[in-house]
């Protein structure tokens, strides 16, 4: 409240050159001024509170020394009446002394909340009210737990942060290749490549750390194709001694809106076998293969879940798995039994993501029921409820650009996937990049799609 009275004089002084500006802009300050009085903010009751307090304090001081204050302060505020009666008659002095009151209330808490907000957004034009609302807003958001890897979880995670600030990414350890495949077998650390772009994705400075974090090094001894995002991961594991409390402290630094955390602290190695017979091992080996997957698995076999991963499932209000690489990146997370166990016990809301478009050497030719049955395979049981599926086809020119890979959209089998027992959500949630032809899911449609279905099964209302 403090800089809107300040605002509101200027606004008075700018009123003599232009009156119309002013009568528009007033209603808003207006509006902005009564968001103070909201409930649930958690200020007016302190105000009130600490305001008693200094009055109890000073009249306890006052009658502890034997100043009789009552009786002091009652014949100094009649003498003061009577005097201020005689010069200037009760309707002018009335409320000419409550006026003052009010204005040396609301200078003084401007002031107090203007330097606030200078501490806490000392470089933004956002108002400290509005800070406060969305804080509370976003805390008050339901839990929600996103499970996959590679870009399509980053994605997902970049919208649903708008609408809650109780998420938890559970992020697969597969990866081998590329710079989180180098510093897995130079350093011997659990690949950061994903949990990078998860952190980014949930930053407060989202735009600017991504950037930071996706920079790679284009030159140096043995520092060429790294990214900064994952030797700063790195260097972090080595100086709390592992990933799980490297991320925690990464997470605070960077100011994340949630958590990130590694479904195993295990050296998880995939493996596939495929219809032809081939095993293949190696997470970046197997869509080399070029073959059909049948059966997916890792080494060590049943590596234990990270503690953390299982109590944010067993508090979750919503659980989502994909969009991404459905071999590569979700299902890697399930090959841990804990935490499909524990999925598998939520009586909550779960879906699953699917992806736009196939992927070559792995989903070469699935429709949603195959992604679906892949999925059920691996777990010998039913985790999610519905499939959210992209509604309409990308453009001639996408279609086109992905042929020449070998890549399709992913045919909605209806019937196939009722029988199932799926619930399919259609919805636009599609971005098309009319450049270079790629489609990728939006994340603010995705995230909107999501949290309103959540809000049809589960009841919860978002602000």
């Amino acid at each position: 409240m403090v800089g809107l009275i300040e605002q509101a004089l200027r606004s008075l002084k700018m009123e003599k050159s232009s009156f119309a500006t002013v009568g528009r802009r007033t209603p808003k300050r207006m509006n902005h001024w009564f968001k103070w009085l909201a409930p649930g903010l958690l200020i007016k009751r302190w105000l009130l509170i600490s305001t008693t307090g200094i009055l109890c304090a000073v009249l306890g001081l006052a009658i502890w020394v034997g100043l009789t204050p009552i009786y002091r302060l009652m014949g100094f505020a009649s003498d003061i009446l009577e005097t201020i009666a005689r010069i200037l008659p009760s309707y002018i002095s009335g409320p000419l002394a409550i006026a003052l009151g009010l204005f040396l209330v609301f200078w003084g808490q401007s002031r107090s909340f203007g330097s606030i907000a200078g501490v806490l957004k000392p470089e933004s034009d956002e108002e400290l009210i509005d800070v406060l609302t969305a804080h509370r807003r976003l805390n008050r958001g339901p839990k929600i737990v996103a499970i996959g890897g590679g870009t399509g979880l980053s994605t997902l995670l970049r919208g649903l942060k708008e609408y809650s600030a109780n998420i938890t990414a559970i992020v697969t350890v597969a990866d081998d290749g590329g710079s989180s495949g180098r510093l897995r077998r130079e350093i011997g650390v659990l690949p950061p490549g994903d949990i990078r772009n998860c952190v980014a994705a949930l930053a407060a400075e989202e735009k600017l750390l991504t950037e930071l974090f996706q920079y790679r090094f284009n030159a140096g001894d043995g520092l060429s194709g790294h990214s900064f995002g994952n030797l700063f991961l790195t260097a972090m594991s080595e100086i709390t001694g592992d990933l799980e409390t490297a991320i925690a402290a990464s997470s605070k630094v960077l100011a994340v809106k949630g958590s990130v955390l590694p479904a195993t602290l295990a050296d998880v190695r995939l493996w596939a076998e495929l219809e032809d017979g081939r095993r293949i091992e190696g997470e970046s080996n197997i869509p080399k293969a070029e073959g059909k997957i049948v059966r997916l698995g890792c080494l060590p076999a049943n590596p234990p879940a990270l503690p953390a991963v299982i109590k944010a499932i067993k508090e979750a209000d919503f659980i989502i798995m994909g969009p991404g690489s459905l071999y590569t990146s979700v299902i890697p997370n399930l090959l841990v039994p804990d935490i499909r166990d524990a999925i598998a016990k939520k009586k909550v809301p779960r879906i699953y993501v699917c992806n736009i478009m196939t992927q070559p050497g792995e989903t070469d030719g699935y429709t949603v029921s195959d992604h679906i049955r892949a999925i059920d395979r691996v777990c010998d049981r039913r985790l999610f409820d519905a499939v959210i599926v992209q509604g309409s086809s990308p453009s001639a020119q996408s279609l086109i650009r992905y042929a020449q890979d070998n890549s399709h959209p992913v045919f909605l089998d209806r019937e196939a996937v009722t029988q199932l027992g799926r619930r399919i959500v259609p919805a636009n949630i599609m971005d098309e990049d009319r450049e270079t032809g790629y489609v990728r899911h939006n994340h603010q449609r995705l995230a909107k799609v999501l949290l309103r279905w959540y809000e049809k099964t589960h009841g919860f209302k978002f602000q």
